[in-house]
């Protein structure tokens, strides 16, 4: 099980790295909104600059990513509950985000485990992309990418057709 969790997880790193390449090859200043993780330290080894955010961004005041040349939200937002105030706060010129696309066919992700790892929003991607533009962003590229495993059954066929996340890359439109 843990092989099949890594190839999805190395085929939605390699989607991610590639999506932040186009955007803006290395060297970058990057924030990366979160804690340290295992995709920023791979944007290290590429060549960009990452730091993230310390403490409760549902609780953020202070602008965010004053100095940094982007910031990149690679699956944070589905777990707050007011995203809307944390991409307000963003103050680099550009933003690369993903998100999980709301699937009819599987329920939000909740880890029963850890009460932090569960999604409070999953969107379509119509959904996002307002609340881009109402929070001050103007969209210039997106992409949605499949996400699967080896598993066999009619849920884990339609992941490989239907797409599972939604990366966007905006500007600051404000």
């Amino acid at each position: 099980m843990a092989d099949r969790l890594n190839k999805t997880l190395e085929r939605r790193f390699s989607n991610s790295l590639e999506f932040l390449h186009a955007a803006s090859p290395p060297p970058a200043r990057i924030l990366d909104l979160g804690t340290p993780n295992e995709l920023g330290r791979r944007m290290q080894l590429a060549g960009y600059e990452v730091t993230n955010t310390e403490g409760d961004l549902e609780q953020v005041t202070t602008p965010l990513g004053e100095d940094a040349d982007l910031v990149v939200a690679f699956e944070i937002l589905e777990h707050l509950v007011s995203p809307y105030n944390v991409l307000r706060a963003i103050q680099a010129p550009k933003l690369i985000a993903t998100v999980p696309l709301r699937l009819w066919f599987a329920s939000a992700y909740c880890n029963p485990s850890d009460p932090w790892d569960r999604h409070f929003h999953e969107f379509e991607d119509w959904q996002f992309d307002w609340l881009l533009e109402q929070a001050g962003w103007k969209i210039i590229r997106t992409e949605k990418w499949t996400s699967y495993g080896e598993l066999v059954g009619i849920r884990p066929l339609l992941r490989r057709f239907i797409p599972r996340y939604y990366a966007v890359e905006a500007i600051r439109s404000d």
